[in-house]
């Protein structure tokens, strides 16, 4: 290995001379003299050459002046001591000083050759040291580097399998992308209906980024997309465009083989980052996870609302077969659909159409279903608008309960205001339909177990107990065009209630008649 600096402190031009001509210039090495201690000295400390060749006797200064400022700098330059007049007692005084090396005048081209050699070893191999320190170290750097790179997009490819909401993800990414560019800004773009919008952005100096909904006109972002290659933009680009970005990059996403949107990230401030062809390729790697994330997204979205249909139609379907009020419970919770009841104080409503059989005897069947239809339905509409639960449909008849499964503290109001509305409502369609049809209704109030009847295949949600069957017999007992209801419906309707007492009647199956009113009218609570 030649090319170090060595340099010549000796007054004697000849031996100067003889250095450079014979042993220092050969070997390739680059030459610098000086004509005493003094000068060496000087040069030594301003240029630190690799090799110093230091007489002993010069003037000003001689070698071991020389040697003892040398360690007081703490320069650290091998030397070679040359000498005419040397002791034991000089060379333990210049090694102590940190002489590489001891010459005697006169000493032949091998011998000062050797001794070069020799010296510049050390040199040569702590240069090696150092240069492969200084490697081993970029090496750890890069490595980090590439390790946090690796850690930020595992994080980015994370997110993408946990979120569904680009709103929550595409922030992510921009982070994502700003922390591994090391970038002061950062955006994705979409397009959109022909626009380009801002979904995410980060600003400079402004901690994450955030969710964003807004046009922007990026030139250097539609030549990404219409070119489909990711771009570092020439300063004259950036210029151009009138950004104030010193460094900017941009990639492409691409979404089933067509690009959709932009990433991009940029720098500000005079002396940051200039992005780099990797910083590019990272970038790259981040669309392909904000690509994943929208399709996610969307896909998401496509699978909710497909859900929310069928969740809809299997309600509509639910409904026709089931009360509302059923189909909210078991949607809702769903663990609670299984066999048995709870006690507790129900009001009960029956409704029958009076003149249903005689009328049918001489109407056309397709007249009947429609006639049943017309009345049914009146009579679920106003059972539902007054909030009550229709509980079942039979023949030509209905039954309600108010207070289940939803709490009702005025539910003996609102069956006794739902009677009176269905009896109106059902004395108009009678004058619209021309027939000699109507209602005879019973209400009562009592307690009932109420729940879920039946099998564990087949069941249904109604009441059991006295009160049912009260209220049955009193809508079987009740003239057309009345309601009849159970003294205990006018006990707890007080003052609110008009009703005609009718006076105890006797109820098939039960030992205790019933006292029963005709119930004409009610106070609005």
């Amino acid at each position: 290995m030649a090319g170090e600096r060595i340099l010549i402190v000796d007054d004697g031009r000849e031996n100067r001379q003889f250095l450079l001509e014979h042993i220092v210039t050969p070997n390739g090495y680059e030459a610098m003299e000086a004509r005493d201690g003094k000068e060496g000295l000087d040069m030594a400390l301003e240029h630190r050459p690799d090799l110093i060749l230091l007489d002993y006797q010069m003037p000003r200064m001689n070698g071991i002046d020389v040697l003892r400022a040398l360690d007081e700098a703490r320069a650290d330059i091998p030397v070679i001591l040359m000498t005419f007049h040397g002791s034991e007692e000089v060379a333990v005084e210049v090694y102590r000083l940190g002489v590489r090396d001891y010459v005697k005048k006169p000493y032949t081209v091998e011998e000062m050759t050797a001794a070069i050699d020799r010296s510049l070893t050390e040199v040569r191999l702590r240069r090696e040291k150092e240069a492969l320190t200084e490697r081993v170290i970029q090496a750890n750097r890069e490595l980090q580097g590439r390790l946090k790179e690796l850690n930020v997009l595992y994080s980015v490819g994370k997110s993408v399998t946990e979120l569904t909401s680009m709103s929550d993800l595409l922030p992510r990414i921009v982070d994502a992308a700003a922390q591994v560019t090391q970038a002061e800004e950062g955006y994705i773009y979409l397009m959109e209906d022909g626009h380009l919008i801002c979904r995410a952005h980060k600003r400079n100096n402004a901690g994450r980024a955030r969710p964003a909904d807004f046009e922007i006109t990026d030139a250097l972002a539609f030549q990404v997309i219409q070119g489909t290659q990711p771009l570092i933009p020439k300063p004259e680009q950036l210029t151009q465009s009138g950004t104030k970005a010193i460094s900017a990059a941009y990639a492409p996403m691409t979404l089933r083989g067509q690009v959709v949107g932009v990433l991009g990230v940029s720098n500000v401030t005079s002396d940051s980052h200039v992005f780099t062809k990797h910083d590019s390729a990272l970038l790259s790697t981040l669309t392909d996870y904000a690509a994943i994330a929208i399709e996610n997204a969307r896909n998401f979205e496509e699978l909710r609302q497909t859900k929310e249909r069928e969740h809809q139609e299997m309600r509509g379907s639910f409904e026709r077969l089931v009360p509302p009020s059923i189909v909210d419970r078991v949607l809702a919770h769903p663990e609670d659909l299984k066999l048995g009841g709870d006690r507790k104080e129900i009001s009960v409503l029956f409704a029958d159409i009076r003149g249903y059989t005689a009328w049918s005897e001489n109407a056309p069947p397709e007249k009947v279903v429609e006639m049943l239809n017309d009345y049914l339905s009146l009579a679920a509409e106003i059972i539902l608008a007054w909030d009550g639960t229709l509980d079942k449909f039979f023949g030509d008849g209905l039954m309600a309960i108010f207070n289940s499964p939803k709490e009702q503290e005025d539910h003996v109001h609102r069956a006794a205001d739902a009677a009176l509305a269905l009896m109106r409502a059902g004395e108009e369609m009678r004058v619209r339909r021309g027939d000699d049809l109507s209602y005879s209704i019973g209400v009562n109030l009592g307690e009932a177990v109420v729940g879920y009847i039946g099998t564990e295949r087949a069941m249904n949600y109604t009441a059991i107990g006295d009160v049912v069957n009260t209220a049955k017999r009193l809508q079987e007992l009740a003239p057309p065009g009345k309601i009849w209801v159970e003294s205990a419906v006018i006990e707890r309707l007080g003052d609110l209630v008009q009703a005609q007492p009718l006076g105890e009647v006797k109820i098939r199956g039960r030992k205790r008649p019933a006292f029963a009113y005709d119930l004409t009218g009610l106070t609005p609570k």
